[in-house]
């Protein structure tokens, strides 16, 4: 449902929270913590290749594509903080970091980085937020009801059919950046990019088919993807679906309009190592560049300022706001629904 009250203005509000914020250093870079967790990635894909050797022509390998979708996952975690500059103190070397950590994924960090500002902007804006524009799925109820053919079937039972459609997530966002970089028009490190891909993908599949079986290296690589899929939607989708949904025409302050279009996760450090720091999804928008490791203190600092100022916080766990985003698209799902297909309509039909 679109909402077009605009809610009461908290100009000042962002501004007296960046203050506390600025003043007990939780805008400082932490690059020894980033090092220490690209050692663990390091290592994380040193062991996948050593057991791949060592495991040869077996349907184990599946187990080693399963932990590579989780350690390429972690790798655009980076990739994403690097984009936001939080990882290393200049601008040009996190762009660079972003850059490689894309190719080490296989994705375009100028398609991401276009496409994620833009959300950062006007999270949950009807023609804003380009995450919420439709595609495959819908998430306003009036672009489901425009919505034809297949994809509208499709969107009439899209909460439920999410979580299997991630699956194909992970190839969706390869074809994405590669069609990005070869399209027409001004390309941002286009030839980079391409160059870091052209590398990147043989690397990842000659190996690969050259010492598995045909069979095997499909399977192998259909894991991986599913995987790398479901866990980078598992970890975003949380953060903004099923809050509310707001007309282009309003107008909000930063504050509001970052609180409360977001959700954060509870759980603490184990939520922020499966979610790369997402589950801080409200800090996250009001500090973009605020490295992970300080979120859960600032988190403290935006509750307290919410309940001054009587501003809703949200926060759930993990398993609950998959089933609010499964409700949630459903609902708008509805709207693509033939009426006659609730079954006492159809009933009505028949007489």
């Amino acid at each position: 449902m679109v909402r077009t009250r605009p809610f009461p203005p908290l100009a000042k509000s962002y501004l007296e929270v960046s203050k506390v914020v600025r003043a007990e250093g939780l805008l400082a870079r932490t690059p020894w913590f980033y090092a220490l967790i690209g050692a663990g990635l390091i290592l994380g894909f040193v062991a996948c290749g050593v057991g791949f050797v060592l495991l040869g022509d077996s349907w184990f390998q599946l187990l080693i594509a399963a932990a590579l979708g989780i350690l390429f996952t972690q790798v655009a975690f980076l990739a994403h903080e690097a984009a936001h500059r939080t990882i290393l103190s200049s601008g040009r070397a996190n762009d660079r970091l972003s850059i490689f950590f894309g190719g080490v994924v296989g994705m375009s960090y100028s398609w991401w980085d276009s496409k994620h500002s833009r959300h950062h902007a006007n999270p949950n804006k009807v023609s804003k937020d380009p995450d919420i524009a439709p595609g495959v799925l819908s998430f306003v109820a009036t672009d489901a009801a425009q919505a034809k053919g297949p994809i509208r079937w499709l969107q009439s039972y899209q909460g439920w059919l999410f979580f299997p459609l991630l699956t194909l997530e992970g190839l969706n966002l390869h074809v994405q950046g590669i069609r990005h970089l070869c399209s027409r028009g001004k390309v941002k490190h286009r030839w980079i990019e391409l160059t870091l891909l052209a590398i990147r993908f043989p690397a990842y599949l000659i190996p690969l088919f050259m010492f598995l079986p045909l069979g095997m290296a499909f399977a192998f690589l259909g894991v991986q993807l599913a995987v790398f899929g479901v866990y980078m939607g598992a970890s975003f989708a949380p953060n903004h679906k099923g809050m509310p949904v707001i007309d282009h025409s309003v107008k909000l302050d930063f504050f509001s309009k970052q609180v409360r279009m977001s959700r954060n996760i509870r759980g603490g450090w184990w939520a922020t190592w499966f979610m790369g720091g997402l589950n801080y999804q409200i800090e996250h928008h009001l500090f973009p560049s605020m490295p992970r490791r300080h979120l859960a203190r600032t988190r403290r600092i935006v509750i307290e300022k919410c309940r001054e100022l009587g501003v809703p916080y949200t926060e759930t766990g993990l398993l609950q706001s998959y089933g609010i985003v499964i409700g949630y698209l459903n609902r708008v799902g509805l709207a693509a629904r033939d009426p006659f297909d609730c079954p006492m309509m159809a009933e009505y039909r028949r007489g």
